[in-house]
């Protein structure tokens, strides 16, 4: 499973342009609210002893009081129970929020997706990816001035008439690859590395940005190369993933490595080793007590090319 897909809303592109049909979902009986606070999204906990995060969908009339102007909220979309809005309150104290925090806290979505429902996971990637844009997108990139949110919070326009440039939120391409080592068939290997940001035992993919007028499997030999002194060839696509974190779509791919003496950069890449199919089975979980590697967090596109690759390897 790849996470934060297939987001099952009706995102009524053409529809939320219209600021009287958005007050009309705005009130409409059925209207929900996802609360946000700097990145974190409200949640509770349920089921036994409490270890099951569930989102919390308020509806509008307990949240009307923290909403100074209306262009602060978030359009998400539509389902079949009614309206979905987000709301950023990172701006206001704690005793504003006392009313709507019963019974939930501010988490953070990346630590419980893989174990929130499907879509729930996806509908709080959206919200958050659309409010972490409006909030850092409040002054024009041209002029300077302020912008104001229209769409719905799909679209902010500079507030200078002179200026008036429209600004729309923005995704980056990244490419993200598993490097297999066919040379001795019967033991095939794949290449994991812990980048200088991971935890100290967590091993995962190369991965890398776009550059401009670059094709995605230029940046794969690229940035393969450049990480870890890896040439490769026969670059397949395999899956993508929606990566509001902040700000990304990550496209999965799979590569042949032709040299297997690795050299890390040192900078970004701090160790990087190939790994058998069977030595991938002992790997540990993030976040656990474990002495030995963890596989990337169940929630990453990562997590997916790598136990794709596993059972395929496995299954031969």
């Amino acid at each position: 499973m790849i996470y934060y897909r297939e987001l099952n809303l009706d995102r009524a592109i053409e529809l939320r342009k219209d600021r009287d049909w958005l007050h009309q979902q705005w009130t409409r009986q059925h209207c929900r609210v996802f609360v946000l606070r700097d990145d974190k999204s409200l949640m509770r906990w349920r089921g036994i002893d409490a270890a099951v995060p569930e989102a919390i969908h308020l509806p509008q009339a307990e949240i009307v009081h923290l909403l100074e102007e209306f262009e602060h909220l978030v359009f998400l979309g539509s389902d079949q129970n009614g309206p979905l809005f987000a709301l950023d309150v990172s701006a206001h104290e704690d005793d504003a929020l006392q009313s709507c925090l019963t019974g939930g806290e501010f988490i953070d979505l990346r630590d419980v997706a893989w174990r929130l429902d499907a879509q729930d996971a996806a509908q709080l990637a959206y919200a958050r990816g659309l409010v972490f844009w409006n909030r850092h997108h409040r002054y024009c990139g041209l002029c300077g001035s302020p912008t104001r949110s229209e769409y719905g919070g799909h679209m902010r326009r500079c507030s200078d008439s002179s200026c008036a440039r429209m600004h729309f939120p923005r995704t980056d391409p990244a490419v993200i690859m598993l490097i297999e080592d066919r040379s001795t068939p019967d033991r095939p290997r794949c290449l994991l590395a812990r980048n200088s940001r991971f935890p100290n035992r967590m091993m995962s993919t190369l991965a890398g940005f776009v550059d401009p007028l670059e094709s995605l499997e230029e940046t794969v030999a690229r940035e393969s190369f450049e990480e870890c002194g890896i040439r490769v060839d026969q670059i397949e696509y395999q899956a993508s993933q929606p990566w509001p974190f902040p700000s990304s779509i990550m496209l999965g791919f799979r590569a042949r490595a032709l040299n297997l003496d690795i050299v890390v950069d040192g900078i970004e890449i701090h160790e990087a080793h190939w790994f058998e199919a069977e030595q991938l089975r002992e790997f540990g979980e993030w976040g656990d007590a474990g002495d030995y590697y963890c596989l990337p967090r169940r929630d990453s596109i990562a997590r997916y090319l790598v136990e794709t690759w596993m059972h395929e390897v496995l299954r031969d």
